[in-house]
């Protein structure tokens, strides 16, 4: 997964920077959200994994089942991610676009990874304390991930915090073999 996140990020913000530059950020957010979607077609991603089927073909085959929901420039996007081999990244480079608007606006999307449930208050509360450490207005999902032993994981951006069981733990044994 992050190798994906890594290969995706010049494409992200390439097309961010060039959205920001014409005032095109929701129109691009729209057309990369579609484009996500449909590279995660089951039957799209059956069409592109045809072997018969060249770069060319699968950037035009892609384009004509998009219609009318890409522009000029969306079209001659996805002919570059064809041309690269890169179509399987349009859920990551539609997911750093999405972060990158909302830090352009100020805005962070975080994630709380526990060992356990927690409660709403709790949720609010490291919401409030991680906008006044990052600066920015945070929005705070959470899931439980059991093999955390306890504590949490607080993923925002590329920031971590780690302060789980499982990870203290890790360190612990690295420590101890060096």
């Amino acid at each position: 997964m992050s190798e994906l996140i890594t290969a995706a990020r010049p494409y992200a913000r390439a097309v961010f920077a060039s959205a920001s530059e014409s005032n095109s950020i929701d129109a691009w957010s729209d057309m990369l959200n579609f484009c996500a979607a449909l590279s995660q077609d089951a039957k799209m991603q059956m069409m592109l994994a045809n072997p018969s089927l060249n770069l060319h073909e699968a950037a035009a085959l892609f384009i004509e089942v998009s219609g009318d929901q890409l522009n000029d420039h969306a079209k001659n996007f996805i002919k570059i991610l064809a041309e690269n081999d890169r179509l399987v990244l349009l859920p990551e480079i539609n997911q750093l676009f999405q972060d990158y608007r909302s830090q352009s606006d100020g805005a962070i999307e975080a994630e709380l990874i526990a060992a356990m449930d927690v409660g709403e208050a709790q949720l609010s509360a490291i919401e409030a304390a991680l906008s006044e450490r990052l600066g920015k207005k945070v929005s705070l999902t959470s899931r439980i991930d059991e093999s955390l032993i306890g504590g949490a994981i607080i993923q925002a951006g590329d920031t971590v915090i780690d302060g789980s069981v499982r990870g203290q733990l890790e360190k612990l044994a690295t420590t101890l073999v060096n």
